[in-house]
């Protein structure tokens, strides 16, 4: 369905920064961190559903004409 459109750096931005808001979410009982198992799922799987909409690709994969 999707193809994978995120770099390794981009990866491991969004798993860390998803980690940080699950920890906050448990830690501090801000509902609004739940947010981070979004960046962590889209990070593991390395597909961004909004990536795909607006073109954007971080893979580097380059592509042959």
């Amino acid at each position: 369905m999707f193809k994978v459109n995120e770099g390794s750096a981009d990866r491991v931005v969004r798993v860390l920064v998803g980690v940080v808001l699950v920890a906050l979410a448990l830690t501090k009982g801000w509902m609004w961190a739940w947010i981070g198992v979004l960046p962590i799922l889209t990070g593991a799987m390395g597909i961004c559903p909004l990536y795909s909409v607006f073109g954007i690709n971080t893979c580097g994969v380059k592509k042959t004409s």
